[in-house]
């Protein structure tokens, strides 16, 4: 009887003790999931690149703050590498936590170097140049002949690259009305040349995960010439059918890349 009575408290003991187990694993898988989802990234920091200022990141800040991103836009001065990154490190420094940082075409050039920044978690690169150590957005510009449509002028007497009026909008922003187009053009930033020769001294990619969109119908930067960055640096690609400011004709696209980043880390 003593035995069958001391079988029966064992019995009830491990029920007990697997039911308090069960209890406390659901309730860390359910924290675990929590803490999971809290540490998704919402702060984005775009930094817009040459012929270009940082209206055009409109339509595409407005879909990421309705998704409850806090966004904030670099405006470049586009006189130097070194002073791009020095105005896009003031605005990372007046982030809260941890940020996304993206760049469009120049700007690619400017995140790889900015994106070491302490504040950022990952890169995104929108059609945009994203050189090595020592190699500059120039080098890889000329891996490829230009497109036909392609419009960027030689220097002039003071060192500054402008586009070309009359290929704006077939070389630049294609599937945009000529209407933007020309808003585009007449907005575009008074781009140094010297910073297209500049090189970067410390490749942020190779240290934080990298997301880059492929631009399919570029005529500023060609496709190819984007496969084959994102493909040397193990970076993530998505290729959406666009112009070389595919951000503003397929900004929900872009901006999925965007999110996608952020809930990766």
């Amino acid at each position: 009887m003593k035995t069958q009575n001391l079988k029966e408290q064992l019995n009830r003991y491990f029920m007990f003790a697997a039911f308090i187990f069960s209890f406390l694993f659901a309730t860390a898988n359910v924290n675990a999931q929590t803490k999971a989802s809290t540490a998704q990234i919402k702060n984005v920091v775009l930094v817009h690149g040459a012929f270009a200022d940082g209206s055009g990141w409109k339509a595409l800040y407005e879909i990421l703050t309705k998704k409850g991103y806090t966004v904030s836009i670099v405006q470049n001065p586009l006189s130097s590498l070194e002073d791009d990154v020095a105005a896009t490190n003031v605005v990372l420094d007046k982030q809260d936590g941890p940020t996304i940082l993206v760049g469009h075409s120049w700007g690619g050039a400017v995140i790889t170097q900015a994106g070491n920044h302490p504040k950022v978690a990952a890169l995104v690169y929108v059609a945009a140049f994203q050189p090595d150590n020592g190699e500059s957005a120039l080098q890889w510009l000329q891996t490829a002949p230009p497109a036909p449509e392609n419009g960027v002028l030689p220097p002039d007497d003071k060192g500054i690259v402008y586009y070309d009026k009359a290929k704006f909008h077939a070389g630049f922003a294609g599937d945009l009305s000529k209407e933007e187009a020309d808003f585009m053009y007449a907005s575009q930033g008074a781009f140094y040349a010297k910073g297209f020769v500049t090189p970067i001294t410390k490749a942020a990619w190779r240290d934080k995960p990298s997301y880059a969109v492929v631009a399919t119908d570029d005529k500023s930067i060609a496709p190819e010439i984007q496969r084959a960055m994102y493909k040397r640096s193990n970076t993530k690609v998505t290729e959406i059918k666009g112009s070389h400011v595919v951000f503003m004709s397929q900004p929900a696209k872009v901006a999925n890349v965007i999110i996608e980043a952020s809930k990766k880390l």
